[in-house]
């Protein structure tokens, strides 16, 4: 059997490092008081050996493994990528690690990764995206004296930690932009029924149609896959069929960037010359992002920017609190969106 096979125990960590097994493991849970040149030779031993920490075996003494558990459906979506480097500037600062899991675009497996990171002794978990499983999460994590604390793209969760984007203001301060810009018949574009985070974002945007008097059709809320192919004929669908719509909001911005190409094959198509022109004569677009406004897409239309950096900062905070002392009250914390306007 080699070394790396072989599995490394704290018995020989002590021998190696000349200290008995009590001070090897006052080390590892950061418990007691050791000297700076003694926790040197521990962990130099530890790195020679190729020691494994338990870090479940770690917390059971009463100690903290310094890691703190995410679960992310997806980190191809926007959202989860950016809350993600968000937590992780947050955790380094405090000197804490991060175990990412995945728990499927669907969350289908968000109960594995949980109970994966229960028996890993994580400090503490953040779940980002658990419509319809967060109570039976917290129910555990209270059971086992947990931290939890989520960080979510909608509300679906009452009495919990929660760090969330206000969907429904960031709706609202769009769609009231496009109506100050003489914009009256607006139309939606993108998203799926199903969503939550959807829902919230038309509720807001129908508010403030209804709000100024303004024409709401049901017809001009389109659903339409995550695709610039799939956006790009949406949209001219949407327009053959209500040639008076003057402007279209757009879900995110991958749908946005394919509504633009649609507008543009509808600019040459219309003999106009240029998109420009069309642009400006006919049709003007807006779109939901969640990276930051340096990295948004250089196309002339306004963005209404939700804060999922600051979401994952702020969960990372929360969390850290939680670790230090859980005898806090559960709160909820909206974070406002941005609304960023690009010269036409």
């Amino acid at each position: 059997m080699t070394t790396q096979e072989k599995k490394i125990t704290i018995h020989e960590v002590a021998e190696a490092a000349g200290v008995s097994v009590t001070t090897v493991s006052l080390v590892l849970s950061g418990k007691g008081r050791i000297s700076p040149a003694t926790g040197l030779r521990v962990n130099e031993a530890i790195e020679k050996l190729g020691f494994v920490r338990n870090r479940q075996a770690v917390s059971l003494r009463g100690g903290q493994s310094g890691v703190i558990g995410l679960i992310v459906r997806d980190l191809c979506n926007p959202f989860y990528a950016e809350l993600t480097a968000g937590l992780t500037d947050e955790l380094e600062k405090q000197g804490k690690l991060l175990f990412l899991t995945q728990s499927g675009a669907q969350g289908q497996h968000m109960q594995r990764c949980f109970d994966m990171l229960v028996a890993q002794g994580v400090d503490g978990i953040i779940v980002a995206g658990a419509a319809g499983q967060g109570a039976d999460m917290r129910a555990i994590a209270e059971q086992k004296n947990l931290p939890l604390v989520f960080a979510s793209r909608a509300s679906y969760l009452d009495e919990a930690d929660i760090i969330r984007p206000d969907n429904m203001q960031a709706a609202q301060l769009v769609t009231e932009h496009l109506i100050k810009r003489g914009h009256q018949r607006i139309a939606w574009l993108g998203g799926d029924g199903s969503s939550l985070t959807r829902a919230e974002r038309v509720g807001g945007y129908c508010a403030t149609l209804l709000q100024y008097g303004l024409p709401f059709h049901s017809e001009w809320i389109i659903e339409c896959e995550p695709s610039q192919k799939k956006a790009a004929d949406a949209i001219t669908t949407l327009l053959q069929h209500n040639p008076t719509i003057t402007a279209v909001l757009c879900h995110n911005s991958t749908v946005a960037m394919g509504a633009w190409f649609g507008l543009l094959r509808a600019g040459r198509q219309s003999g106009e010359g240029s998109i420009d022109s069309y642009y400006d004569r006919h049709v003007a677009l807006a779109a939901f992002a969640e990276v930051m406004d340096d990295e948004l897409d250089d196309l002339p239309l306004t963005w209404v920017s939700t804060p999922a950096r600051e979401i994952g900062r702020s969960a990372g905070q929360r969390i850290i609190k939680r670790v230090q002392n859980d005898n806090e009250e559960a709160r909820s914390q909206i974070m406002p969106a941005r609304l960023v306007v690009r010269a036409n």
